[in-house]
């Protein structure tokens, strides 16, 4: 990793009021440890919970904060879209706002970034979640794996630091949870380098998971099917990747022989 380079974090937060303020703050600490260079947004996304006062509250606070709200939600790829978009630093540090990650361990993710790297995935320690989930996990990972033909050890875990150049490469268009899968698919078929890092996930302390109920996974099963037909049957997307790709090479190259 470069010396104490510039790195957003941000957090897509969804009825995440009695959390969202700890993990901004961990963010902080944390940033204030890796760079001088850095920002905090999140992106709220249509809460019907009190997270707007408390971000509301921490913005006053917080100069390197950024929030950026939704009356409506946009689905969680809507809110990393946003959250992509408006990162304005080298690096990208991503978690969700419900605390089963802690912003601490952006640490880890850091010290495994090296200059060969554009991507550290990091792969849940341990699930904490209940069993029924733990079961539809896995089933989703070994489904995606044999459908996706991707390679790492846990795509579902939102806990990633990522070059921001490398995301230019990429569109994402996922609105839903899909989005993870369409990232990893892309930037692996983008021929980016991966590292992954061990990290610990915690159960959930506040509100309720809005993926795992049964009409929300046959829509992500639906989704699923289409993103399978556009990016491993059609890979209409790999044109415009390697068109790009070609640039940021030369972008850096460039930019490593300047004197």
């Amino acid at each position: 990793m470069p010396e104490r380079p510039s790195i957003t974090a941000f957090f897509p937060a969804y009825n995440d009021a009695g959390t969202i303020a700890s993990m901004v703050i961990a963010a902080v600490n944390t940033l204030e440890e890796l760079t001088d260079d850095y920002e905090v947004i999140v992106v709220e996304n249509g809460s019907t919970d009190y997270t707007v006062e408390i971000l509301e509250s921490l913005a006053r606070r917080c100069e390197r904060l950024r929030v950026l709200s939704h009356s409506e939600p946009l689905g969680y790829g809507g809110a990393l879209r946003v959250g992509f978009a408006n990162a304005t630093k080298d690096l990208i540090f991503y978690t969700d706002g419900d605390a089963q990650y802690d912003p601490h361990e952006l640490r880890l993710l850091a010290q495994a970034l090296r200059d060969d790297i554009d991507v550290v995935n990091g792969w849940k320690i341990h699930r904490n979640d209940p069993f029924h989930r733990i079961i539809i996990g896995r089933l989703y990972h070994h489904i995606v794996k044999l459908l996706f033909d991707f390679k790492l050890r846990d795509v579902d875990c939102d806990f990633r630091l990522i070059r921001r150049d490398a995301l230019e490469v990429i569109d994402l268009e996922s609105d839903s949870g899909t989005i993870c899968l369409e990232l990893v698919k892309k930037m692996q078929d983008a021929e980016f380098t991966f590292a992954e890092v061990p990290v610990h996930h915690y159960h959930r302390t506040y509100g309720k998971s809005q993926f795992f109920n049964f009409p929300r996974l046959w829509r992500t099963g639906v989704q699923l099917l289409d993103l399978w037909w556009k990016l491993a049957i059609r890979r209409s997307h790999m044109r415009s990747i390697a068109q790009r790709r070609r640039a940021l090479i030369q972008k850096r190259a460039s930019s490593q022989s300047w004197p």
